[in-house]
């Protein structure tokens, strides 16, 4: 069988939703939900690499990757309608049950689907995206500051140097083991459907929008102490935006805990993409051997 991975678009909600998707169409599906300011290619290797046993799907949110970017004046910009759309998309390829992948932007609207629905849920993987306030230390600053002023001029032009070319280099490369390892492609990718008009404005609008995440915590904390989902931390320590210390707080509620961090920055599955897919293989073939996980023999989506 050829794991190839698949690039498709569906219209969901009205908005027309890129996403890949790569796997056995009967075998456990892992939805891999990405982060700020990138899109599904940087589960890329990730896909390609699990896609034997698995059924992967990795959508961009609108404004993202090369999903629709519906005009402000016509689409709600935020974590809880993209939480929706990915329900919906969910829906329109009848996946009922899922695991999760969660990073950065991808944690809120994974745990709005987790807690909404936690009977769905068959395993969380995180990797740098938190639920918990000790998670936004000092790269959060010029964003909290948006949040009490939003139109605050200093907050937004630091927020907006976050996702400017030397920005996006800096979110790939600050504090990996070897630069040199990181491609280039990915932070020209990005910047090149960030360029998109009015996407700066979008972007400003979800930073000034996280504040609603940060008042959901309580309730996500909530259902991780009272769902007790099987999870797996695989986090880069080192990462400036969401800090290894965020990564421990969820000892504090999660009792079914995986719990690996790997000395680099933000993007871990660009530096340790290898050790990460395995922790996962091993992990998932654990926690999912009640499931019927399908071998290289079985026809692929």
């Amino acid at each position: 069988m050829e794991n190839k991975t698949h690039y498709r678009s569906a219209n969901i909600s009205g908005v027309d939703i890129f996403y890949r998707e790569a796997g056995p169409a009967n075998a456990p599906v892992l939805l891999l939900l990405h982060g700020y300011p990138t899109s599904s290619h940087m589960y890329r290797n990730l896909i390609n690499d699990l896609s034997d046993q698995y059924h992967l799907i990795a959508p961009d949110y609108p404004g993202y990757g090369r999903s629709e970017q519906p005009p402000m004046a016509d689409f709600e910009y935020s974590f809880a309608n993209y939480a929706r759309i990915m329900e919906a998309l969910l829906k329109h390829l009848n996946v009922e049950k899922f695991s999760l992948y969660l990073m950065d932007y991808g944690a809120p609207v994974g745990w709005t689907l987790a807690s909404k629905y936690p009977d769905r849920i068959e395993t969380i993987i995180v990797q740098n995206g938190c639920c918990y306030e000790e998670g936004l230390e000092t790269f959060w600053d010029p964003i909290k500051a948006l949040w009490k002023d939003r139109n605050d001029k200093d907050a937004i032009k630091a927020c907006q140097a976050f996702h400017s070319p030397d920005g996006l280099k800096w979110q790939y490369t600050h504090h990996v083991p070897d630069e040199s390892a990181i491609s280039p492609d990915n932070w020209e990718i990005d910047l090149r459907h960030l360029q998109r008009p009015e996407n700066d404005d979008i972007q400003i609008a979800l930073f000034y929008d996280y504040r609603n995440n940060v008042k959901q915590y309580p309730k996500w904390q909530e259902y991780l102490r009272t769902s007790n989902p099987e999870m797996l931390i695989v986090y880069g320590k080192d990462d400036y935006i969401f800090p290894g210390v965020g990564a421990e707080a969820f000892k504090k509620d999660v009792k079914n805990l995986e719990f690996h961090l790997y000395p680099t920055g933000h993007f871990a599955l660009e530096s340790f993409g290898d050790e990460i897919t395995a922790t996962i293989r091993d992990f998932l073939g654990r926690k999912l051997s009640g499931r019927k996980v399908q071998s290289a023999l079985t026809e692929s989506v």
